[in-house]
This record gives C-alpha cells, sequence and structure tokens, in this order.
C-alpha cells in the first residue's frame, strides 16, 4: 500500500516536471509572427472564457431587459384596461341619460296631446309587498295631488293615486288584485271592467257573450269610473273565453310595462263623476 502512494506520488511529480518544461518550452518558443507560443495559448484560453462570460452576461442582461419590459407592458396593459372599465361605465351613463331623455319627452308629448290639467313626476320607489301592486311618486298634496287621481305613462294607463302626503303619492297599479277601471272595445265599443289579477294580465269581465270582441283589439278607458279620463289604452285583448251566466272573460295585457316606468303624468283635473261626488260632500 505504502509502494503504490510512493508510485502514484512519483508519478504525479513526473506529470509536474513535465508540464514545467513544456511550458518553459513554450515560453521560449514563438510563431511565425514572433509572438511566444504560450502568449498564445493563454490568450486564446482567456479569450474563451471572456466569450463564454460576455454570453453569460448578455443572456441575463437580455432576460432582465425583457422581464422589465414585460413588467411595463402590464402596468400599460392594467391602464388600458382602466380606462376601457371608465369608458364602458361612461357609455352606459350616456345611455341611461338617453333612453331617460326619451321617457321624458314622451311623457311631455303626451302632456302636449292632453287637454287635461297634468302634473309630471317620477317613480321614486316600488311596493314592497308581493300582494300589492304599488309604486311611490315624488309628487304629492303640495302640488295638489290627491286621492283617485289617475296615472298615466305615454304608452297607457298606470293606475290610481290611494294614498298622498306633502311630498309623495302612492300610486295603485292596474294589475294589482283591488285595481279596476271601466273600458270598451276600440273597435267594436263593447264595454266592460277590467280588474287586476295580481299577475302579468288583466282580465276584463261583465261583457256579453254576444259582443263582438276579438284577440288583438284594443282596450281603452270608458271614463265611467269617474277616474280615468276616456280614451286612453289599456291593453290589447289577448284571449276570450266564456265565463258561464252569458258573459265572456277576457284576458288583457297591459299597455304599460310596469317594470320599467319611470315618468308618469298625473291627472289633475277632476273627472265628471268624481266632480259630482267632491260635489255633494
Amino acid at each position: 500500500m505504502a509502494l503504490l502512494d510512493i508510485r502514484q506520488r512519483t508519478g504525479y511529480l513526473f506529470l509536474t516536471v513535465m508540464l514545467g518544461h513544456v511550458i518553459l518550452i513554450s515560453a521560449q518558443v514563438n510563431t511565425r509572427r514572433g509572438v511566444p507560443v504560450l502568449q498564445v495559448a493563454t490568450f486564446g484560453l482567456f479569450a474563451e472564457v471572456q466569450r463564454v462570460s460576455s454570453t453569460v452576461v448578455s443572456s441575463l442582461r437580455g432576460g432582465w431587459t425583457n422581464y422589465v419590459s414585460l413588467q411595463d407592458v402590464r402596468a400599460e396593459n392594467d391602464a388600458l384596461k382602466a380606462q376601457l372599465a371608465e369608458a364602458q361605465v361612461q357609455l352606459q351613463e350616456q345611455r341611461a341619460l338617453a333612453d331617460r331623455s326619451k321617457g321624458l319627452l314622451a311623457t311631455l308629448e303626451l302632456r302636449d296631446r292632453s287637454n287635461l290639467k297634468t302634473i309630471a313626476a317620477e317613480v321614486i320607489g316600488a311596493g314592497a309587498s308581493m300582494d300589492f301592486k304599488t309604486v311611490t311618486i315624488d309628487r304629492g298634496t303640495s302640488d295638489h295631488v290627491g286621492r283617485d287621481m289617475a296615472v298615466m305613462a305615454p304608452s297607457g294607463v298606470v293606475g290610481r293615486v290611494v294614498v298622498s302626503s306633502t311630498r309623495a303619492a302612492k300610486v295603485q297599479l292596474l294589475t294589482d288584485r283591488n285595481a279596476a277601471a271601466g273600458v270598451l272595445i276600440a273597435r267594436s265599443r263593447s264595454q266592460g271592467v277590467v280588474v287586476g289579477t295580481g299577475e302579468e294580465l288583466l282580465r276584463m269581465e261583465y261583457v256579453s257573450e254576444v259582443a263582438d270582441v276579438a284577440v288583438g283589439d284594443s282596450v281603452v278607458t270608458s271614463g265611467i269610473d269617474g277616474i280615468y279620463p276616456k280614451g286612453y289604452v289599456v291593453g290589447t285583448v289577448e284571449a276570450v273565453e266564456k265565463s258561464g251566466n252569458n258573459y265572456k272573460q277576457i284576458l288583457v295585457r297591459p299597455a304599460v310595462d310596469f317594470s320599467s316606468v319611470e315618468e308618469v303624468l298625473v291627472v289633475l283635473t277632476p273627472m265628471p263623476g268624481r266632480e259630482a261626488e267632491e260635489s255633494s260632500q
């Protein structure tokens, strides 16, 4: 074992001595251009080291530059997304304003067409109970709005005032189960009464089975109830059925979309029936 170690050390020493001789000879031997071979070899070795180092540094630098650029792109994308979201919100606001303007214009046109004294009102709330179909408007007794005054929209009849305070009033919609209005078929002038069902459709009652009524007929107010002025649209006949006792049962789809009503007109002019009742009191 000791002999093997001595041989290995001798071999290493021999290789070291030989390498030293080669280096000394290389230092003394010149190339054709007069440059020592050792210098050329050393330069070549260090050049390769520099090449590798430069490549690594360039790669790291390029990666860092790309990372920084990517962060800039992300920041720019976030800014653009924020601007897009803001623009979309503004667009929705403009659309809402345009729709509101159309609604106000239609309400003003209805007021101008009518010979009645009216006051414009805005819907500010809806009834909380599912059993009662009502809305709240921003006009009250200070604006001369009182009980049983008709409430109209550009598309047709909305309902009547049932409660009023100083600056607000509650309006019972035609679809309420307790609501009713005198009506007639515009085409044939057949009369009846529409009542609310608590659902989307109205029911027209007390129409003779021999009356001329067809699906698609327009239903308008008759004015006999002393609340609603005559000739205003209530809805369209959707179905005609026999209900017995020589009467027809007619289903009417309201002309007004009650879920989207925003502006209305309250009719301040007393109707003939209500005017007579108030005079008697």
